[in-house]
Formats: C-alpha cells, structure tokens, sequence
C-alpha cells in the first residue's frame, strides 16, 4: 500500500475495541480496487474520550468515520446535525465532515439491511405480511426502521428481556407490538419476514432455539450475525425451503453510503468482495 500523504483523503472506524472490525479490510479493499488516495484507520476511542475525539476529525483531517459499538448513542449526541434515518433509529453509525468542520451523523444500518435482503432475496415483499424481529439491541432499532420504511403491516418484537422491548414499543409504536419471549415460536404465524438480531447462535454463545414452522412457506429468515456465517437459524431455514439471508451483506452494504460520501466513489458489493472480507475474518 502507497505511502500517506497531505493529501491522502482519510476516514476510520472508532469503537472500544475496535481492533476487531471488518471495515478497514473492507473499506481498504475498495480503495485499491478504484484507485483512490485514501486510507481507511482502525481508531479506538475509550468511551470517556468519544465527544472529544468525533469534534477532533476535522482538525485531524478526515473526511469522516464509521462508529461502532458502544460508541454509536454518544455520536448521535455529538454530531451537528442529523439525517432523518439517524433520528429514526437514535444512532449514529457514519458520520461525514463538511469542508467547514460540521459534523453530520447519519445511520446507514437500515440501509445496510434492506440492501442484503433485496440482494439475496429479490422478490421479498416488506409490506406484504407480518415481520418477528428477535431482540432488542441497536441492531434491533435499525432493523425495525428498515420494516417500518418497507411497509410492514405489523412488527411483532420478542426479547428476553420485556424492558429492553417496551423501550422500543415507546420508541417506534405502531406497527410495532411485543411478544413474550416464550411466545417467539407462536409469533411466526403468517410470517413473512424473520429476522435474528440476538447474539443467540453467534460462535461462543448458546444456541438459539426456535421452531420455523409457523412461518410462511416463502418467508426470508436473516440473521444478523456472520461467525459462523451459516448459522444454526439459516440451516434450519434453509431445511425448510426457506429463503435464508446471512448477516455478511448488512455490513458490506452499511458501508456503501460512507464510502461514498467520503471518497466520492459508488462501491459495488461483490463475491469478490465477500471472500477478501471473510479471509480477515478467518485470519486469512
């Protein structure tokens, strides 16, 4: 990789930790692919330190940063201004700096998700029919904006814990409605759209038990996480004729709209694309 310069365009990705990211093999990959100046850090920031070190971008010289966890709530209270998605969800996950040090915060997570669905799944239909989303997290927040923004008629949400849910339920009413977590398995019937936002079935963790077969027979089951990249859901899923969606493509499609505006090239999401971010996975 060439040297930096004065003039190399330079974003990152803050987070605690954050050495474990994807993004700078990501986002590194299409800078050499597209031939552009740019350098793409890995920058870890203890939380204490986050309103300080986002107002400092600028100064540094980056054009902007992806954020990642815990970091994500801190950014949508530090930034200047906010896209409608970002207040949608109350996160930030990208943020670009314009030429006069303004910072402008914006969540590209829903995105990301739509855009791994249509990919895999071209004829999914959000408005057509009921969606069961499992979990409650940030990642929860995004996919239920990305339902709500596609017309899902009804949102039904479980979680293991009911707090963490109604907190949502305030946040987003309708369409959304909460299902008992003991109540997920009855909660796929005439489902069209299941989506696993819960670290259940991520490698190191317990497995994620469910019974698929109230869902549609079309239905498109995503799970968000990509260790392993097959999980026990999608296999499931798949057994059943299922259209299973892995987790890979949220994060490869969140990061086209940064790149974008930071690097002022459109990426592209490819298997050639997959298999180089995959191998910094597996340590390739």
């Amino acid at each position: 990789m060439p040297s930096a310069t004065a003039k190399t365009i330079k974003a990152g990705v803050i987070g605690w930790p954050v050495e474990h990211s994807l993004s700078p093999r990501l986002h590194g990959f299409w800078l050499d692919r597209y031939g552009i100046d740019g350098i793409y850090l890995p920058l870890p920031v203890a939380p204490p330190n986050i309103e300080e070190a986002i107002r400092a971008l600028p100064k540094l010289g980056f054009v902007g940063a992806n954020v990642t966890v815990p970091h994500k709530e801190a950014a949508y209270r530090t930034v200047d201004s906010l896209s409608e998605t970002a207040r949608k969800i109350g996160a930030v996950n990208t943020i670009v700096c314009d030429e006069d040090g303004e910072l402008f915060g914006d969540n590209t997570d829903a995105f990301g998700f739509v855009e791994n669905i249509r990919a895999t799944a071209p004829a999914w239909q959000g408005d057509a029919t009921p969606a069961l989303v499992l979990g409650a997290g940030g990642a929860a927040r995004a996919v239920i904006a990305a339902l709500i923004d596609a017309g899902a008629p009804e949102i039904r949400l479980a979680n293991r814990t009911r707090e963490r849910a109604d907190e949502l339920l305030a946040h987003f009413g309708a369409p959304l409605m909460i299902v008992a977590w003991d109540d997920r398995n009855d909660a796929m019937a005439g489902a069209g759209t299941l989506v696993n936002t819960t670290t259940l079935g991520m490698t190191g963790n317990p497995p994620l038990d469910v019974d698929l077969s109230g869902l549609n027979d079309d239905a498109v089951v995503n799970d968000i996480v990509y260790a392993p990249l097959e999980t026990a859901l999608l296999k499931a899923a798949a057994s059943r004729g299922l259209v299973a969606v892995d987790g890979l493509g949220m994060l490869l499609h969140q990061a086209r709209p940064g790149f974008e505006a930071w690097f002022g090239t459109r990426p592209t999401v490819d298997e050639e694309l997959r298999a180089h971010v995959l191998a910094g996975r597996d340590g390739g």
